[in-house]
């Protein structure tokens, strides 16, 4: 295992597998659930749902200590127009992956249908503080669905409907949620880049080489809505774990931020 830490916020952990990424993120967030829990009542905290998050996801289900009955778990984006019980909502991708394995005290779902706007969802989130995010970088380096170059990185809503950009949609497709690029719903509710950065801490996993350069750029380049994770760096306690896939290239180490 190797570690390469970037100056400022966020930290940044490289890993030389993928698995071995995963399996340090999940006992990192596993830890700071037990600490929290050890000083106050209820841990609250957004999950993103994708397959990027799979090997932490399946650690942290296994991870001993953790009083889930007193974690409430939000997640951080859904699709609009897919049909109520489409295995490719967020929320049932969720469910298999976690959800569903540990005893939650409390799930709170985005319901596409009876919440179309994400105004009941923003006000639950609203109501208390939210600890903790396990979240990651797209390929055209978004944040939930908060898709460049729309992204809005001083929002001042919580939750918001989008328009999911053509990037975002062909990366679901080659995630294998969806069989082509037109089945890919084109409008997603999401919570803001604002709302994602006022949790006290991020946990953000991305492996593979086809996040390489949004990883490089969010690091390395401007702090700009052209790259939505460049927001991270406002961040105060960020951690974002890669392999050496996605890890950003030597030569950019240096470059201006």
């Amino acid at each position: 295992m190797t570690h390469e830490d970037v100056p400022g916020a966020p930290q940044v952990r490289v890993f030389e597998t993928r698995t071995e990424m995963g399996a340090t993120a999940a006992a990192d967030v596993a830890a700071e659930l037990r600490a929290r829990l050890a000083r106050q009542d209820e841990v609250r905290m957004v999950f993103a749902a994708a397959p990027s998050q799979q090997d932490m996801l399946d650690e942290l289900a296994v991870a001993e200590g953790v009083d889930w009955s007193r974690v409430t778990a939000f997640h951080m984006d859904e699709y609009l127009g897919l049909p109520t019980g489409a295995p490719q909502r967020f929320g049932a991708w969720l469910g298999q992956a976690l959800f569903d394995r540990v005893p939650l005290g409390a799930v709170h779902l985005i319901d596409p249908e009876g919440d179309p706007d994400g105004a009941a969802y923003a006000a639950l989130l609203a109501a208390a503080p939210v600890d903790v995010v396990c979240l990651g970088i797209g390929e055209n380096g978004h944040l939930a669905f908060n898709d460049p170059p729309d992204a809005r990185l001083d929002d001042t809503r919580d939750v918001a409907v989008v328009t999911l950009d053509q990037v975002s949609r062909t990366q679901q497709v080659a995630d294998g949620l969806f069989d082509a690029v037109d089945a890919v719903p084109t409008h997603a509710i999401t919570l803001t880049i604002p709302r994602l950065l006022a949790a006290g801490r991020l946990f953000c996993v991305v492996p593979g080489a086809a996040k390489r350069d949004a990883v490089t750029r969010a690091l390395h380049g401007p702090l700009t809505a052209e790259v939505p994770a460049s927001a991270l760096r406002r961040h105060p306690d960020c951690t974002l774990y890669l392999d050496t896939a996605s890890a950003p290239r030597p030569e950019t180490a240096g470059a201006s931020r």
